[in-house]
């Protein structure tokens, strides 16, 4: 509850991001009738953020909006992915030289992460 930053990087199966993530997801849920003591959602002034694979705008789309409908700020490119050939077993982390536009998409999405965390940090949303 405490961190200003909530990454989900989950696998894709089926065309639908991970059992794990979304019982991360779901337990989220439970958030939505929490408030601070301003009145506004408890995930107000967060900022979420998404890394997959295959699929990756079809999950982020659905992570994101499930992040958004609990309160989370999606920054600028909030997602990155690896998508690698289709149905082969290379792993990112196995991968030989990486993708340079992944490198890119990836510290661009750190960047703006931090930059809007810093932002909510010192400028919280109004009270509700």
């Amino acid at each position: 509850m405490s961190a200003q930053i909530l990454v989900i990087a989950t696998p894709i199966w089926m065309g639908q991001p991970s059992s794990v993530a979304k019982m991360a997801l779901e337990r989220l849920d439970a958030e939505l009738a929490e408030t601070d003591e301003q009145g506004r959602p408890s995930m107000y002034g967060k900022v979420a953020v998404v890394g997959n694979e295959d699929g990756a705008h079809h999950v982020a789309a659905e992570v994101f909006q499930a992040l958004n409908d609990v309160g989370f700020t999606v920054p600028a490119a909030g997602s990155t992915y690896w998508v690698g050939e289709a149905m082969q077993k290379l792993d990112y982390q196995d991968a030989g030289p990486k993708p340079e536009t992944t490198g890119n998409a990836t510290a661009t999405l750190a960047a703006n992460a931090a930059h809007l965390a810093r932002l909510l940090s010192g400028s919280p949303f109004p009270a509700s």
